[in-house]
């Protein structure tokens, strides 16, 4: 159980920094820490579920752009996300970007707090 809450704890840090970093990305005006935390446990959600199927349905696709197509999918799982929450992501490009930031800073976030799982 300790392990949830600490990727939860990190998912929610990470949208944070994205939003804060990142003008693709924001949270509605007046968002307070319950929604960062509500979006960090559906971006946890998401990726538990939606997203390996999503990888398993584009796996061609995915084969012959030799695994680049992960980041449309990872997009994809951003606009989700966004819809189900008080995220706001500015068009795909923005989700796009929005994606590809989110993990550089969920990994670094996890190798920082938590170096012993890597």
């Amino acid at each position: 159980m300790p392990a949830f809450l600490t990727r939860w704890l990190l998912n929610s840090i990470a949208l944070w920094a994205l939003a804060q970093l990142y003008s693709g990305v924001s949270f509605a005006p007046g968002s307070s820490l319950a929604d960062y935390l509500i979006a960090g446990l559906v971006l946890g959600l998401v990726n538990a579920v939606v997203r390996p199927l999503l990888l398993l349905l584009t796996l061609p696709i995915n084969l012959l752009t030799l695994g680049l197509f992960t980041l449309v999918v990872n997009a994809v799982v951003l606009l989700l996300v966004a819809n189900l929450t008080s995220l706001q992501v500015h068009g795909f490009s923005g989700a796009f970007w929005g994606a590809v930031l989110l993990s550089i800073f969920s990994w670094l976030l996890s190798v920082v707090i938590c170096p012993e799982q890597r």
